[in-house]
């Protein structure tokens, strides 16, 4: 923990900003423009938003005087009648160029096909009712990226009181819900009894929804397990068994695509999604949305391949999970991280209904940070 004592030396005024020595002895500069734009008066405490225009000042701000009293600098403004007071405490946090600390910046723990029995449980009703269970909630689909939810209501209201504990309801173009069930006329393989190979939801939309919701409200048909794995843990191996492949999938994008007679939802996505400390946060995979690549034919002679291989791996017993779903459940998913996917199954041997929907990743992040900070203003 630092002590902050007043600097031995006065702030040093420069053409484009200034210099203060602040704990550690050494002397920090600070741009004047930075400065003025975040003097704390620049802040409204009720909107939480700045307040302070910088588009208005005349002239570039520059100090007519800046001093040290107690434990705060003051900076007497040139060209305007205004006086910032910033607290050096407020200062060390900003002398060297780094992001903001995020407590929802966790890091991600890696697992297998053997998962099942340890993934993170919670009941619904509890969720509800307690916020820092909520927060544990939270932190476990950050870490983990995979939690079953129990006792949930066999209600649609339920899922989507459920979903907007983390966020609100994420329309996609199949709209705000969708049900997975054997429909006659399907749009999607997901709509029927065949087999669904392991993939991540709705990667033809250019920002696909970050967080899945799968209520089961009925499972009583034979087959029809579900199959899950986690793409951090399958392109970490990859990246050190395949370190070329790796970088190919993490840097090139491919076309994928969704079309029916209402839509025609196309992007480009790279396979491998990496976060900003490069490290995996996720995937973007599905065999039957991938469209047909347009990209040069010899740099195919190399992703191919390297696709193929990645794929395979993701289907190898090491990683994949493997359970029956039960009807009061939820699935709660990172959508950019787990895939998922299920065997086929006997659509006249019972009933089985999914009720899904999504949230977003950073809708997500945003409530974690809400239920475990204090943030800027409170």
């Amino acid at each position: 923990m630092n002590v902050m004592t007043s600097p031995v030396a006065a702030p040093v005024l420069k053409d484009t900003g200034l210099e203060i020595l602040l704990s550690d002895g050494e002397a920090h500069y600070f741009n004047y423009y930075w400065l003025r734009d975040n003097c704390p008066s620049s802040f409204n405490s009720a909107t939480r938003e700045r307040s302070f225009d910088i588009f208005h000042l005349d002239t570039a701000p520059k100090a007519k005087a800046a001093e040290v009293t107690g434990d705060v600098l003051e900076i007497t403004w040139e060209s305007e009648n205004h006086v910032s007071r910033f607290p050096l405490a407020w200062l060390e946090a900003y002398k060297t160029p780094q992001r903001r600390p995020d407590p929802a910046d966790l890091a991600r723990e890696a697992w297998y096909g053997d998962h099942y029995p340890n993934v993170p449980r919670f009941s619904q009703p509890a969720l509800k009712a307690d916020p820092e269970l909520r927060a544990k909630w939270i932190e476990a689909m950050l870490v983990k990226g995979f939690v079953i939810l129990t006792d949930m209501p066999d209600s649609d209201e339920g899922l989507t009181e459920t979903a907007e504990m983390i966020g609100r309801v994420r329309p996609t173009f199949f709209g705000d819900y969708f049900d997975v069930k054997t429909h006659i006329n399907p749009t999607n393989t997901a709509y029927t009894a065949s087999a669904l190979e392991l993939h991540t939801d709705t990667p033809a939309e250019e920002h696909a929804p970050g967080v899945q919701f799968l209520h089961c409200r009925a499972n009583t048909v034979e087959g029809g397990y579900s199959l899950y794995a986690d793409g951090v843990a399958v392109a970490n191996d990859f990246r050190a068994r395949d370190p070329e492949g790796f970088k190919l999938l993490a840097e090139t994008k491919v076309p994928f695509f969704c079309e029916h007679d209402t839509y025609d939802m196309r992007s480009r996505q790279t396979i491998i999604e990496l976060d900003q400390h490069g490290e995996v946060s996720g995937l973007t995979i599905s065999q039957h949305m991938l469209d047909i690549s347009d990209l040069d034919q010899e740099l195919l002679d190399r992703w191919y391949p390297a696709f193929c291989r990645f794929g395979k791996m993701l289907q190898e017993e090491k990683y994949m999970m493997t359970f029956m779903m039960k009807a009061g459940e939820c699935m709660v998913f990172d959508n950019h991280r787990i895939v998922h996917g299920r065997a086929a199954y006997t659509a006249e041997s019972g009933d089985r209904y999914l009720r899904g929907t999504y949230t977003d990743r950073a809708e997500m992040r945003s409530t974690y940070r809400a239920l475990v900070s204090e943030g800027r203003f409170k």
